[in-house]
C-alpha cells in the first residue's frame, strides 16, 4: 500500500525520486525519509547531500520515502512503519521529528526542522544533541522581525497584514504572540490565517480580499511549501505583497523571500546521514545552524503590483529575480 502510494505522489518526477525494492538490493542499508508533505527539492537535496557523503541511492544505499501529505495525524503510523522495517536512519521534518523520537530511541534520526530543537525537547543542547537524534535547524522563529520588517519596507502604505499558516505549526504556535505583537507595531490588523487543504488556501485568500488585507507572510510550513505554485498565483490575483521564507516562492514568481536555503539544509541532512551510516553516533554531531540567510526579490513581481524596491533594499538582495 505504502509503495502504491508513492508511487501515485511522484507522478511526472519519478525519475528525481526513485524507488528501489528492498527484495533486489537485500544487502543494502535501509534509510528511512518522513515528511509531511512532499516535494521535489527536498529530495534532490537530499540525494546531493548522500552523494558527497559516498552513497548513491540503488548501488549502496535503499532509502524508503513516507509522505503523510500534510495530514500530519498519518506521522505515528508511518513512523511505526519504517521502524518495523528496522531501518538504519530516519529522516524527518519538523512536525515529523517529535513523531518518530516517541516512536523509537534506538535508530539514529536526522531532522531539518524549524523549530528550536533544544526548546522542543528533541535535543539537550545544540552542541551535545545526546540520544540517539541530530540534525538541521532552519532558525524560523527568530526571522519573524526581521521578516516583517523588510515586507513593511516593500508595502510601507499597507495597514493590515495577516499570516498563513497550518493549525499544527508547532514553531509558529510556540512564537505566534511575538510574532504577532511585532506586526501590531507595523500593521492595524493582524489576522492569523490556517489551511490544511488545497480548498483552505483558497478560502484563506477569500478572506484575505474580503478583509481587504494588505499584506501577508507566509509562515514556513512543508504543507504550504508543496503548495506554493498555488499559493504564489493567489497572491498574484488578489495582489497581496507576500513575504516568504524560502526562495522557491520568488523563483515561482512570489514577491520576496527571506531565510535558509532550504534545498542546502536537506543537502547538509544527506550528509549527516550518510556519516551515521558510516557509523558515526548521532550523538557525536552538533545541531546544525544556518549560516547564511538569503534575501530574494522578485523585481518582475513587485512592479506587477506597484511596488517601488528602494536601492538600499535591492543593494542588500542575494538575488534580484528579474
Amino acid at each position: 500500500m505504502q509503495r502504491r502510494r508513492f508511487l501515485t505522489v511522484l507522478g511526472g518526477v519519478a525519475a528525481v525520486w526513485p524507488v528501489v525494492a528492498r527484495s533486489q538490493q537485500p544487502n543494502l542499508p535501509i534509510v528511512g525519509f518522513l515528511h509531511g508533505a512532499s516535494y521535489a527539492p527536498f529530495i534532490a537535496g537530499f540525494s546531493q547531500g548522500l552523494n558527497e557523503a559516498g552513497f548513491t541511492e540503488g548501488k549502496n544505499v535503499s532509502v524508503e520515502y513516507r509522505w503523510a501529505e500534510g495530514h500530519y495525524d498519518r506521522l505515528i503510523d508511518l513512523a511505526a512503519d519504517l521502524v518495523r522495517r528496522s531501518v538504519s536512519v530516519i529522516v524527518a521534518n519538523t512536525p515529523a521529528a517529535p513523531v518518530v523520537k516517541a516512536v523509537t530511541r534506538k535508530i539514529p534520526i536526522v531532522f531539518i526542522t524549524g523549530d528550536d530543537p533544544v526548546g522542543s525537547g528533541l535535543v539537550a543542547s545544540l552542541n551535545q544533541p545526546g540520544g540517539n537524534m541530530t540534525g538541521i535547524t532552519l532558525m524560523s522563529s527568530i526571522l519573524g522581525r526581521k521578516q516583517l520588517g523588510l515586507l513593511r519596507e516593500l508595502a510601507p502604505s499597507t495597514t493590515s497584514i495577516a499570516f498563513l499558516t497550518g493549525p499544527n505549526n508547532a514553531v509558529f504556535s510556540r512564537n505566534v504572540n511575538e510574532t504577532k505583537s511585532t506586526a501590531q507595531t507595523l500593521w492595524r490588523q493582524v489576522l492569523v490565517l490556517n489551511a490544511t487543504t488545497a480548498d483552505e488556501i483558497e478560502a484563506a485568500f477569500s478572506t484575505i480580499a474580503e478583509e481587504k488585507v494588505g499584506a501577508l507572510v507566509v509562515v514556513p510550513d512543508t504543507f504550504l511549501v508543496s503548495h506554493r505554485d498555488q499559493i504564489v498565483a493567489l497572491a498574484a490575483r488578489h495582489s497581496v505583497p507576500t513575504m516568504y521564507q524560502f526562495r522557491d516562492y520568488p523563483l515561482a514568481g512570489g514577491l520576496v523571500s527571506y531565510g535558509a536555503s532550504l534545498s542546502d539544509q536537506y543537502r547538509q541532512a544527506g550528509i549527516y546521514t550518510g556519516m551515521i551510516l558510516k557509523g558515526v553516533s548521532p550523538a557525536e554531531l552538533p545541531v546544525l545552524q544556518p549560516t547564511k540567510f538569503e534575501l530574494v526579490i522578485n523585481i518582475k513581481t513587485a512592479k506587477t503590483l506597484g511596488l517601488i524596491v528602494s536601492p538600499g533594499l535591492l543593494a542588500l538582495a542575494d538575488e534580484v529575480i528579474e
